[in-house]
């Protein structure tokens, strides 16, 4: 069974923010090392359980504070760039796996200095960079991402095996003869889905490229595992894991990001105006494109503690960000007591895609960050200001 919040853990956390609610200076995110600790207990148990390697992918979540944390049980990281990667070198360690639709000539030879295993989007970007890979400098194992072209992802911007999509080598472009050389494959489809789904995904994975599994010493499952969400399907994961590895005597790796904070994060508030259009409208000091875009993108509604959603409650007000785009909208929320100018607002899981999305539209200050320590201490980890705005801009 999934580890869950205890009622002890929830009654803990309310009572810290409710104490300590007035130290933090929104807009500002608090990660929570407790719920981290739950996530990486699911991902140990898997590992223990599999023998499978669970690597972080940075692209959902890189707050470096509490990367101490997250390396005592996972085994590294994966990369979709040389500055990720070399975040990773710096401040993580272990494995530093790295994969990009294309890499830079530029760049590419840093990334084999920091790279444990480079993943190529096509046979084409292999073969260009030959050269270098060919010469022997660094160790390094190398991998074909491989697209079964079969979703499983409803919202299509987030779905790698869309029609046309770029993520990935099809069937009909595969090259049996160029993979000398090669190590691994990398297949990711989901986002945010089950152990069923990936089941699903890996049969016709199988079926297409089942062949050339035997060639290679490791099978990348990629991310969007919700594995520690209540209701995933941890023994069939484990299943699944188990099935491949054993058959084809390969290593499975996979790289969630946002299972391993998922519900370990929260984004502080303020209301700074209220003001009425033939409905209630609570202007905050955030932005839903600025600081969480995956609001707009998606589309998702975050969770606000003591909310509801409209006309549930009372009093229902349309919550909107401080920038000028017009369409800068968290969404409609009601509440059992009229919101107050100053008032601040909790949202709920708001670690993954969010700090990592930020942007400075409009000059916005960009989020505090803050962690709530296992031992129950609260500490402001950045602030931001002025400087971080300009030194974007030249």
């Amino acid at each position: 069974m999934n580890t869950k919040l205890t009622d002890v853990t929830e009654t803990k956390i309310n009572k810290i923010f409710s104490e300590r609610l007035d130290q933090i200076e929104s807009p500002a995110y608090v990660l929570d090392e407790v719920r981290i600790r739950q996530n990486l207990d699911v991902f140990q148990r898997v590992m223990n359980e599999s023998g499978a390697k669970a690597i972080l992918a940075l692209k959902a979540f890189s707050s470096f504070s509490v990367f101490p944390l997250l390396r005592s049980v996972l085994s590294g990281t994966t990369s979709s760039s040389l500055h990720e990667a070399q975040l990773a070198h710096e401040e993580f360690g272990k494995d530093i796996h790295v994969y990009s639709p294309a890499y830079r000539d530029s760049e590419f030879e840093s990334i084999q200095k920091l790279a444990h295993s480079i993943t190529f989007n096509s046979f084409s970007q292999w073969q260009h960079f030959q050269p270098q890979v060919n010469s022997g400098k660094y160790k390094v194992s190398y991998g074909i991402r491989l697209n079964p072209e079969h979703s499983e992802t409803r919202v299509q911007m987030y779905d790698p095996c869309q029609p046309f999509s770029r993520l990935g080598v099809t069937i009909d472009e595969f090259r049996p003869d160029l993979l000398d050389g090669i190590s691994g494959f990398h297949i990711h489809t989901l986002c945010a889905q089950s152990a069923e789904a990936l089941e699903r995904t890996l049969k016709v994975a199988e079926e297409k490229f089942g062949q050339y599994f035997h060639q290679v010493s490791w099978l990348n499952f990629g991310g969007g595992h919700m594995l520690t969400r209540d209701d995933y399907n941890v023994d069939k994961l484990i299943e699944v894991i188990n099935y491949f590895q054993d058959k084809y005597k390969l290593q499975v790796i996979i790289e969630p990001g946002e299972a391993v904070v998922l519900r370990a994060g929260y984004f502080v508030a303020t209301v700074v105006d209220l003001l009425k259009n033939k409905k209630d409208i609570a202007i905050l000091d955030t932005s839903a494109n600025a600081h969480m875009p995956d609001i707009i993108e998606m589309p998702y509604r975050p969770n606000i503690q003591g909310s509801a959603q409209a006309e549930e409650f009372k009093y229902t007000y349309r919550l909107g960000g401080i920038t000028c785009l017009s369409g800068d909208i968290i969404g409609d929320y009601s509440f059992n007591q009229p919101l107050k100018i100053g008032q601040k607002l909790i949202f709920e899981d708001m670690a993954q895609y969010t700090m990592v999305k930020n942007t400075t539209f409009n000059g916005l200050r960009l989020p505090s960050i803050y962690v709530l320590r296992e031992n129950g201490n609260l500490e402001l980890i950045k602030h931001f200001g002025y400087s971080d705005f300009k030194s974007r801009l030249s």
